[in-house]
């Protein structure tokens, strides 16, 4: 079974989010509420930190529902 994946990318960084494996522990929102905001559409806005930031909170999230690729530049 694959798991549905949902994309964001600033250019420099894509933010991978795997809902179905997701356990809602908002850790992603409390550390970084201008980028991840669930009630926002969409809730990823790559658009409001520095990649390195995005980053370090991506690495925070506890189930691996959020991770991170470096585009090729």
């Amino acid at each position: 079974m694959s798991l549905k994946t949902h994309r964001y990318s600033n250019g420099t960084v894509t933010v991978i989010w795997q809902p179905d494996i997701c356990i809602h522990s908002a850790i992603c929102f409390k550390g970084l509420a201008k980028i991840f905001a669930p009630r926002c559409r969409p809730w990823i806005d790559m658009s409001q930190a520095k990649t390195e930031r995005i980053i370090e909170q991506v690495k925070q999230c506890p189930c691996g529902a959020l991770s991170y690729l470096m585009n090729e530049v």
